[in-house]
């Protein structure tokens, strides 16, 4: 009788407890939160256990970052945990960030107690804090669970983590009432081990399409290649880097694609894009051949000439999402697949193709390049040269691991100049495009590096959107090296104004201002010093890297008038980029 009673004793948890098990079976030990009442059972769970590193960020935003980014750098889904009402809604920016950018996550929030919920109430409110988070988020997860009893947990939990995971990745959100944590689950309902969801790999449909491809690429001038996000989020880059070596074709990138290919590797060409390398434009408008890996071709990428943009050219997409496959263009051909069964089939096939016109190609790019490089976009300008000081930036942190943008001009001028070397990585807020996304970000990242250093590029703005971080990395020891680019105003808004409002400089200089960064972080106990002369870079660097086990901070102060350039002019071709170098330029 007592040994029955004992095996009835080991067969149930709670499912505060359950989460703990799941997550383990799943190697995930870190989780991002703020503490609040509706997920004090929870997080007691995971703290009990002693197996997590609970991380205690200052707000829910950023602990929301902090979880894309941990995912990007490690692989795994982020996980980040939050109370009902304020708690959950202040998530929101960092999930739609996760969404846009096809990032794998796991959001948690606790809920008011069932019988405190309003339900099909009229009302709008019956519980303290009652927020209905899950219809909120739905437009911006892959999919959200409203749980309102243990039984139901397991399954929902292990459908989230799959969906999460599965596919073109994304967030999900999981909302558990507060007496629902302590509800037991029983060993009958736990979940069964699944697999992820996988798309087939079409093998079939891959080698009709690589014979088209391969047609075409035999024919052409000048092939190019598109790469995305698609290709490191499918973990193709290896793969990836091998495919373009084998037949030799010029890339271009996209902002998030930036880390697929070296900054040394012969077949890299450049940014494309709004504020793109001039040189990449040129090549992605003028190509007669374009293969798009993991990538959108959305209105920041291929200008709003969409006749203009497809014209004279043959092109190819691979995408494992089909909604992306069929908005603005039609007069291409595509496959739904995840890149990477695309790559491995590439690599087991041969084309021959003009290796003369190949090269005539490479080198009329590298001409373009040479006419205007990005280090010469903005001659002229007082102070600081932004582009130049990410080459030098870059030439100097070959100990990071990752270097994480902010939103602004310090995105564009970093994604035009970055020098990324074999392994490192770059991580940016790119289609929610949130400012204050740096510093929870570099958070999440050195923690997924095992609290190894990384490079934090931000804006005077963007750096005090979330600036109450500076705690978490001196509390957890982080050796996160801090670059604010201090244009001492909105500089993106204020070149906005400046071409179209008359210099009207509404919320970007007027009534904007910045605090003294270097006071400001010292007072959080971290070391900091400011520059503002181009002779004062190699010193600040050095002593930015003088120990590297240190969290430190430099302040760049760059004239308030440095314009981010080239930049599309609104309605144009791709190739038609401000300053216009030549009026027939294409």
């Amino acid at each position: 009788m007592e040994k029955t009673k004992k095996n009835m004793e080991l067969s149930h948890i709670n499912v505060s407890e359950y989460l703990v098990r799941f997550l383990k079976e799943k190697d995930i030990h870190t989780v991002f939160e703020l503490q609040g009442g509706m997920i004090t059972f929870l997080l007691d769970a995971l703290y009990r256990s002693g197996d997590f590193n609970i991380v205690n960020i200052h707000h829910e935003q950023a602990a929301a970052f902090a979880a894309d980014a941990f995912a990007r750098v490690s692989g795994k889904p982020g996980v980040a945990l939050a109370t009902s009402g304020p708690g959950a809604t202040n998530l929101i920016t960092g999930i739609g960030s996760c969404y846009f950018d096809s990032v794998p996550a796991i959001f948690i929030t606790g809920q008011v107690n069932i019988n405190e919920q309003k339900g099909n109430k009229s009302t709008r409110q019956l519980g303290f804090q009652e927020t209905d988070i899950v219809d909120i988020t739905k437009p911006i997860t892959k999919k959200t669970y409203a749980i309102k009893s243990a039984k139901e947990f397991p399954k929902a939990l292990e459908e989230a983590y799959s969906t999460s995971v599965s596919g073109r990745p994304g967030p999900v959100l999981i909302d558990i009432p507060m007496n629902v944590q302590l509800e037991e689950i029983y060993e009958k309902d736990f979940a069964c081990a699944s697999s992820s969801i996988l798309l087939d790999s079409k093998k079939d449909a891959i080698a009709k399409f690589f014979n088209e491809f391969k047609n075409v690429l035999s024919k052409s001038q000048r092939p190019l290649v598109l790469v995305g996000r698609g290709v490191r989020a499918a973990g193709a880059t290896d793969k990836f880097i091998k495919f373009i070596a084998k037949y030799n074709l010029p890339v271009v990138y996209s902002l998030l694609g930036i880390d697929n290919i070296p900054f040394g590797n012969p077949n890299r060409i450049g940014l494309i894009g709004t504020y793109g390398n001039r040189w990449a434009n040129y090549a992605l408008g003028n190509c007669d051949l374009l293969l798009v890996l993991g990538s959108r071709l959305d209105i920041r990428q291929t200008g709003a000439d969409v006749k203009s943009f497809s014209q004279n050219k043959k092109i190819f997409r691979v995408d494992c999402d089909e909604a992306e496959l069929h908005i603005r263009f039609s007069e291409y051909l595509v496959l739904q697949t995840d890149v990477l069964p695309f790559i491995e089939y590439a690599l087991t096939q041969d084309v021959k193709f003009n290796s003369k016109s190949l090269g005539k190609w490479i080198d009329k790019i590298s001409k373009k390049k040479q006419q205007m490089p990005d280090t010469k976009e903005l001659q002229g300008i007082k102070g600081i040269n932004p582009n130049i000081f990410i080459h030098q930036l870059s030439q100097s942190s070959k100990l990071a691991k990752v270097f994480i943008a902010d939103v602004g001009n310090n995105q564009m001028w970093t994604a035009q100049s970055i020098e990324l070397k074999e392994g490192q990585l770059f991580l940016t807020s790119g289609g929610m495009g949130s400012m204050g996304y740096s510093l929870p970000a570099a958070i999440g990242a050195s923690i997924a590096l095992k609290n190894k250093p990384v490079v934090l590029i931000s804006g005077d703005g963007g750096f005090q959107t979330n600036i109450q971080e500076l705690q978490t990395v001196v509390r957890n020891k982080l050796p996160i090296k801090m670059i604010v680019l201090n244009n001492h105003c909105l500089g993106m808004i204020r070149q906005f104004q400046d071409s179209y409002l008359n210099s009207r400089y509404i919320g970007t200089v007027w009534g904007y201002d910045t605090p003294d960064f270097v006071a400001v972080a010292k007072a959080y106990g971290i070391d900091a010093v400011s520059i503002e002369k181009t002779g004062e870079i190699k010193k600040a660097l050095e002593w930015l890297w003088s120990n590297p086990e240190k969290p430190m901070l430099l302040n760049v102060n760059i004239d308030i008038h440095t314009n981010v350039y080239p930049k599309l002019k609104f309605g144009n071709p791709i190739t038609k980029m401000e300053p216009e170098l030549d009026k027939n330029e294409n």
